[in-house]
């Protein structure tokens, strides 16, 4: 789906909610983990809609852009709570930037649905989709929109 801004590419599977942006998207998910962020639902709903849509319309694939990213969210959560954010470790190598390898929970998750992945079909994905199906694939995680990811990415 995509928004009037023509950078600015969100998942079918999310629609319900991005027109508001009452939940986290997806490609800003990815950028906290770029930039080593854990931010909260209740942080992202304190937000003003622009705060919002900055935080999705900012890049975040450099280390530059990631630090400037960082030093943004902070800002954001500490001039609405008082405290920062926690910080997460940031991962050298994500998993969602290796095209040659399906985690095995993708494979598990995707098996709950009768479909098995392919490393052809792992490799044509976007970093974002593979991004995606990790994180919609954790058990930690509301993976009702799990099947959708996978209909949407044509995998099943």
């Amino acid at each position: 789906m995509k928004t009037d801004n023509s950078t600015t590419n969100f998942f079918q599977f999310e629609a319900d909610f991005v027109e508001s942006l009452r939940c986290i998207p997806m490609q800003v998910r990815m950028k906290l983990d770029t930039c080593g962020v854990k931010l909260k639902l209740p942080h992202w709903h304190q937000f003003s809609q622009a705060e919002r849509q900055t935080l999705v319309e900012m890049p975040c694939t450099t280390t530059d852009e990631a630090q400037a990213y960082r030093k943004l969210l902070h800002q954001f959560v500490v001039e609405h709570t008082g405290v920062s954010p926690s910080d997460l470790p940031i991962e050298p190598h994500p998993d969602w930037m290796d095209a040659t390898k399906i985690p095995a929970n993708i494979q598990e998750k995707a098996a709950e649905f009768g479909a098995i992945l392919t490393p052809q079909q792992w490799a044509e994905l976007t970093p974002a989709q593979r991004f995606a199906l990790i994180k919609l694939s954790r058990p930690s995680h509301e993976n009702q929109n799990f099947l959708p990811a996978l209909q949407e990415f044509h995998l099943i």
